[in-house]
C-alpha cells in the first residue's frame, strides 16, 4: 500500500480532507514570499515527498528530502523524480550546518522518543541559517479532540493501543499515557507508531529551549483554538544565540 492511499488517498473523506489542509496549512507560510526569492528548503521526515511537490507551485526551491525509511524515500524519489532541485538523504550527518531557509517537519514529532526528540531539535537548528524558521506541524491528541479521535479508531480498529477507551479517556483528561508501544522503522530508528500519548505541550517545551516561537495555529479551524482541532503549527524562528563582542 501506497503511503498517499493512507492520508490524501485514504478511503475515509473526513481523513482525507483532513490530510490535504494539514499540507495547505504548513505551505501558507510560503506564500508571502517575494517572488524570484529562491528558497533553501529541507523537509524533515519527508514521507513520499507530497509537500515539496505542493511546495514547487508556490516558490522557487532548491528542496533536500530526509527520510530515513527507505520504503518512504523509494516513494518520494518516485513521486519527485520530475522534479529538478531536489536532493535525497537518509542521513544529514554530512549536510553542511546553516544553509536552510525553513525547515519543514510535519507529523514526524509524534512518532519519536524524548531522546530522538532533543537529537531531532538539535540537529534543525544546526541546519537552519540565522533567521531560518522552522515549521513544525504535529497532531493534537489532548482533551476533546482525543476523545473524538478515539472514538473514530474504535470504529475502525477496536482495541488497538489507541483505540482502548482507558487510554482515550486519560488523553481526554490532559493526562495520555505514557507507555506507548514502541517498535523500528528502519534499523536502530525507534518509531512510535500510534499518535495517542503524544502530548504537544511537552514538544514546544523542548523547542523552545533552541528556537524561538514566533507563531502558533490549530488545524483545521483556528477560530476554535486547542478546543476543537486535530492538529497543532508551531512557527519557529532561529536567532543568534550569542551576541558578538563589541569593540573596546
Amino acid at each position: 500500500m501506497a503511503y498517499s492511499d493512507i492520508t490524501i488517498h485514504d478511503h475515509n473523506p473526513i481523513k482525507r480532507w483532513l490530510q490535504r489542509r494539514r499540507f495547505s496549512d504548513a505551505l501558507k507560510v510560503l506564500r508571502g514570499v517575494k517572488f524570484g526569492d529562491r528558497l533553501r528548503i529541507l523537509d524533515f521526515g519527508a514521507g513520499d515527498g507530497e509537500l515539496v511537490r505542493q511546495m514547487t507551485s508556490i516558490a522557487s526551491i532548491e528542496a533536500s528530502i530526509f527520510e530515513p525509511n527507505p520504503s518512504m524515500i523509494a516513494e518520494a524519489r518516485e513521486k519527485l523524480a520530475d522534479l529538478d532541485s531536489i536532493v535525497f538523504t537518509e542521513s544529514l550527518d554530512s549536510v553542511e550546518s546553516e544553509v536552510f531557509d525553513y525547515v519543514f517537519c510535519l507529523e514526524v514529532f509524534e512518532h519519536l522518543p524524548e531522546k530522538e526528540i532533543a537529537e531531532a531539535i538539535t540537529e534543525i537548528h544546526r541546519l537552519l541559517k540565522l533567521d531560518g524558521i522552522a515549521v513544525i506541524g504535529v497532531p493534537h491528541e489532548l482533551f476533546l479532540p482525543a476523545l473524538l479521535k478515539g472514538l473514530f479508531r474504535m470504529c475502525r480498529r477496536y482495541g488497538d493501543f489507541d483505540a482502548r477507551p482507558t487510554n482515550i479517556l486519560a488523553a481526554f483528561c490532559g493526562h495520555p499515557p505514557l507507555q506507548r508501544p514502541i517498535a523500528e522503522i528502519s534499523p536502530g530508528v525507534s518509531y512510535y507508531f500510534h499518535h495517542l500519548g503524544f502530548d504537544y505541550r511537552i514538544l514546544e517545551r523542548m523547542l523552545q529551549e533552541r528556537l524561538q516561537l514566533t507563531e502558533k495555529w490549530f488545524s483545521p479551524f483556528p477560530i476554535l483554538g486547542e478546543v476543537l482541532n486535530s492538529e497543532v503549527y508551531l512557527l519557529l524562528r532561529k536567532v543568534q544565540t550569542e551576541r558578538p563582542l563589541e569593540p573596546p
